[in-house]
């Protein structure tokens, strides 16, 4: 028997067809994510990256020189994004550094408390 268990709200809601499941509210709505156009471009955007770099290579990132990385280049598409500039995806760029940023400080939250104090 597998060591995950069911977990019980206590609430119910039942459909017409007879099934009966725990309410969705308080609960992240995933599918959210898919409205609007960036959803698809960060996923063309890692796309093309894992073309170039290898899938997931961006997950390697463990250290501030990567964090720094991360937030230089977030910076620089965004005022390429501001400017109007379309020789790149700038949009989806900053998407993908914003979150190598995010996924670098969970990397190294155990070495520090509040990325100000760096």
């Amino acid at each position: 028997m597998s060591e995950f268990t069911v977990k019980d709200r206590g609430t119910r809601m039942s459909f017409d067809s007879g099934m009966v499941r725990s309410p969705s509210e308080g609960r992240t709505n995933f599918t959210l994510i898919r409205s609007g156009p960036m959803y698809v471009r960060w996923a063309e955007h890692l796309t093309k990256g894992a073309a170039l770099y290898g899938a997931d290579n961006w997950l390697l990132a463990a250290g501030w020189d990567e964090h720094d990385r991360f937030r230089e280049s977030a910076a620089r598409h965004f005022e390429q994004w501001l400017a109007g500039m379309r020789d790149e995806d700038h949009a989806a760029a900053v998407f993908f550094n914003i979150n190598g940023v995010e996924y670098t400080l969970t990397q190294l939250e155990d070495l520090v408390d509040d990325v100000s104090n760096r």
